[in-house]
C-alpha cells in the first residue's frame, strides 16, 4: 500500500501522461490514477486471500466502467440509482485490458483477481483505453498480486503519410490507419486494427513504430515500480 502522494509524468505524443499514486483507493492491493490530456482513469487491482474452491481455471475479472459524469452528463431528470448496461466501446475496452494482462499471470492461481478501470473524466478528444491499460498495468505491478508485468498499449494513426501516436478522435476521422497494440518490451500480445486499403508493408511499419513508442511507456512504468518495491 502506498500511503504518500506521488506524481510522475511522461511526454507522450505531445501530451502529458501523468500518474498519481497514493491518492485514491488505498484499500486495494494496488491502484493508480492516470491522466492523459484531460481524460482521467482510476485503475484498481484486488485479489482474494483465499483460493476459490472447485474451480479449474484462473478466475480473473476485468471491468471497464464508464460514467456519465465523466463527460459532464446527468442521466435523466430523475435520480437514477444505477447506470445502464455497458456500451459496446466499454465492452471492447474491457476485453482489450483482459487480453493484454491475462497472459502475464500464472494460470495455476485460483485466487479471484479483479481489475477495475473507472473513467473519472473524459475530455472528448483522448480515448481512455490507452491510459486505462497503463493504469491496470501499474495497479498490478505495484500490488502484491503475482504478475509478470508491466505491459502497455498505444494507438497509431497515419495522416498524410506521417504516423501519429494516440491520435485524438478528430484525427482518427482523417487517418487511414487505426491501429491499437499492447504488449511488453519483447513481444506484442494483442493487435486491433482497421485501415482504408493500406498495404501490408505499411501496416507492418505502423506496428513496428507503435511498438517502439510502447517501450517508452514500459520504461516509464519500470521507473515508477523501482521506487515502490
Amino acid at each position: 500500500m502506498i500511503k504518500k502522494h506521488h506524481t510522475y509524468s511522461l511526454n507522450l505524443g505531445g501530451r502529458e501522461l501523468t500518474v498519481e499514486l497514493g491518492k485514491l483507493a488505498p484499500q486495494a492491493n494496488g491502484s493508480a490514477l492516470v491522466r492523459y490530456g484531460d481524460t482521467m482513469v482510476l485503475a484498481t487491482a484486488v485479489m482474494n486471500k483465499i483460493p476459490k474452491e472447485g474451480g479449474d481455471f484462473f478466475p480473473l475479472t476485468c471491468d471497464y466502467e464508464e460514467k456519465f459524469y465523466a463527460a459532464g452528463k446527468i442521466s435523466g431528470s430523475a435520480f437514477i440509482k444505477r447506470e445502464g448496461r455497458p456500451s459496446e466501446e466499454a465492452v471492447l475496452s474491457g476485453r482489450l485490458i483482459d487480453r493484454s494482462i491475462r497472459p502475464r499471470f500464472n494460470h495455476q492461481i485460483r485466487n479471484e483477481v479483479q481489475v477495475v478501470t473507472t473513467i473519472l473524466a473524459f475530455d472528448g478528444a483522448n480515448d481512455p483505453d490507452v491510459p486505462a491499460l497503463a493504469g491496470a498495468s501499474l495497479a498490478l505491478s505495484l500490488s502484491d498480486i503475482p504478475w509478470d508485468g508491466p505491459i502497455a498499449g498505444v494507438r497509431v494513426g497515419r495522416i498524410n503519410g506521417e504516423f501519429i501516436l494516440n491520435p485524438t478522435y478528430e484525427e482518427r476521422m482523417t487517418s487511414d490507419i487505426d491501429l491499437l497494440i499492447s504488449g511488453f518490451s519483447g513481444h506484442i500480445n494483442m493487435i486491433e486494427a482497421g485501415a482504408k486499403e493500406v498495404g501490408e508493408e505499411d501496416m507492418a511499419e505502423a506496428i513496428e513504430w507503435g511498438h517502439a513508442e510502447l517501450k517508452k511507456i514500459i520504461e516509464f512504468q519500470k521507473t515508477i515500480i523501482a521506487e515502490h518495491p
